[in-house]
């Protein structure tokens, strides 16, 4: 245990070493006291002196040991002695125990309190060990997660209440809206493995069965990321929560079924799309999550650059004409037109959406989902819709002759209508529609412009660091060191805040391509998209590689992302 005076002391030797000066040490003392804390973690947060100066300093004088947690593999029946509330109100970590000595992780061994209570909860004496802050908080999160509690919570299901929990009785299987509190063991499972996901970031959550186990995988910034594995007793039950929560039949296990549940995690309401899939050991599952709060932002908030944002923001404020946005599956088009929707979205304004499947489900907007089964096509609904006098029109996805007339036709009679198509380029979308056997007088007199788009990871800013380009790379971007001569790249490093991958969250590369009478001229012509881009380009139009490497350029990708994403043409 470490005394307040032996604390100011070696404040006192900081100053004498030149570390810090006297005025320094008074700021960082007053606010101390003022806010609760140590001068230690006011010298760091303040950044008078760096981290590892700091921790070896400390370690040094206190003759304590410095570890990098990081590099460390705690027991789980450690991490099970001290509560997830104790080591969070203390911001410490347990990492051994030798007979009747526990040895903690702390970043503050000022701290007094801690010592009893872990006393009391383990009859242990305390060892400490040094640990910066940041460490130690991604470590709590990682070693007392949602998921690192799976084990303990599967370990409490044996084969016989497997068996006696297929079929969840607690639940109002009419409701849209599910409960997430039942606290039954394959609940709860499900409803760990609903928060992890939320918590990492996770676009999809993969259930995937295999002849003796089964895998839980998440999708984290467009990459699978396995979270944990089991027998495959537990499948069953498993399947047949998921069937109930999203009101699937449950006894049918041959035919593919989709539906979709919405719950509150985290005071977020979540939706989730689920779709399953009958394999050869048992049915697939995957839920897509869609938090509706990530389409508020507003267009201006979509991470797009400057330019490209300009010509949206000029393009959705024509009265009618048609916007097409373009890309794979999975490049983020759905998000980019609710976003627009979301700021067009007034009591002044119908709007109206025929969709397969209806992703973000928004208040004041009309949704109608495809049932082609009981013949609800995009285009019977199309043609349903435009008689129900919208002022602007959103088609989920253009796929054949049939809706894409229609759509454009409805463009021309005083609608603005929104729409996404596969193809590689924005110039490729003229040519798209014209082999679908849209008239190109059609398409010239109804587009507005044309986006293309796609997704790129972002670079961890918590282990974000310069790095020098390798050669191989500037060859295949087919760049010389001379042309990034003013431009610092980077790279992330890993650590537990992005999994060690050296990427947090993602951002989108885009290609706007603007209606103009040139363009008009080529589309008439029946030109290949090829014609159609150079002409593009000569009225300044800014291509997705160019916009990728303005975005790397900015320091906020790599150049491999860019590689992945986008080539020069």
């Amino acid at each position: 245990m470490i005394s307040t005076g032996s604390k100011e002391a070696l404040v006192q030797k900081l100053v004498k070493e030149g570390k810090l000066t006297n005025a320094q040490v008074k700021e960082c003392t007053e606010t101390a006291r003022k806010h609760k804390k140590t001068v230690f973690q006011l010298i760091l947060e303040k950044e008078l002196m760096g981290e590892e100066d700091v921790f070896g300093f400390l370690s040094r004088e206190l003759e304590i040991p410095r570890l990098n947690l990081a590099a460390l593999r705690v027991p789980k029946g450690i991490i099970r002695l001290v509560p997830k509330k104790i080591v969070e109100r203390y911001q410490i970590l347990p990492l051994s125990r030798i007979q009747n000595l526990l040895s903690v992780a702390t970043s503050n061994p000022f701290e007094i309190m801690f010592y009893d209570d872990l006393k009391e909860l383990t009859n242990c004496d305390v060892s400490l060990v040094l640990a910066p802050p940041k460490a130690i908080t991604a470590a709590i999160d990682n070693y007392y997660s949602e998921s690192s509690n799976m084990e303990s919570i599967l370990d409490d299901i044996d084969e016989e209440n497997a068996g006696a929990l297929k079929v969840e009785k607690g639940e109002d299987e009419s409701s849209a809206t599910v409960s997430v509190g039942n606290e039954a063991p394959v609940v709860k499972m499900v409803n760990l493995i609903l928060h992890e996901a939320l918590r990492l970031r996770a676009s999809d959550i993969h259930f995937e069965p295999y002849e003796k186990n089964f895998r839980v995988r998440y999708r984290i910034d467009g990459g699978l990321k396995e979270s944990f594995a089991h027998s495959r007793e537990l499948y069953g039950s498993l399947v047949a929560r998921i069937k109930i929560m999203a009101q699937l039949n449950i006894t049918e296990k041959r035919l593919p079924q989709d539906g979709r549940f919405r719950a509150n995690l985290e005071k977020h309401e979540i939706d989730f799309r689920v779709s399953i899939l009958p394999t050869y050991h048992g049915e697939k599952i995957v839920l897509r999550l869609l938090d509706k709060s990530g389409v508020k932002a507003g267009l201006d908030k979509l991470g797009f650059s400057e330019k490209p944002s300009a010509l949206f923001g000029e393009a959705v404020k024509h009265p009618y004409g048609m916007i097409l946005v373009t890309g794979p599956t999975g490049s983020g088009k759905s998000t980019t037109l609710y976003t627009i929707l979301s700021t067009m979205n007034t009591p002044g304004r119908n709007i109206m959406t025929v969709e397969d499947p209806v992703e973000y489900q928004i208040e004041g907007i009309t949704q109608t989902q495809v049932n082609a089964e009981v013949g609800l096509t995009f285009a019977n609904g199309l043609r349903s819709l435009l008689r129900q006098s919208p002022d602007i029109v959103l088609v989920g996805e253009i796929r054949d002759t049939e809706t894409a007339d229609i759509g454009v036709k409805a463009a021309l009679t005083g609608h603005l209508v929104f729409s996404t198509l596969h193809t590689n380029s924005a110039a490729g979308a003229m040519t798209r529609l014209i082999d679908m056997g849209v008239e190109p007088f059609l398409i010239a007199s109804s587009v507005i412009c044309v986006a293309a788009q796609r997704l790129m990871r972002k670079i961890c800013v918590h282990c974000k660091e310069p790095y020098k380009i390798p050669e191989e790379v500037l060859r295949r971007c087919t760049l010389k060191s001379s042309d990034l001569a003013h431009v610092t790249a980077y790279k992330g490093k890993g650590c537990p805040n992005c999994n060690h991958t050296g990427y947090l969250g993602r951002i989108g590369a885009i290609e706007v391509l603007k209606m103009e009478s040139e363009i008009r001229e080529l589309v008439l012509k029946r030109s290949s998209s090829d014609a159609i881009e150079k002409k593009a380009l000569e009225k300044g139009m800014e291509t997705l590689y160019e916009n990728a490497l303005g975005i790397f350029k900015n320091g906020l990708t790599t150049l491999e992302e860019v590689l992945r994403v986008a080539s020069k043409g």
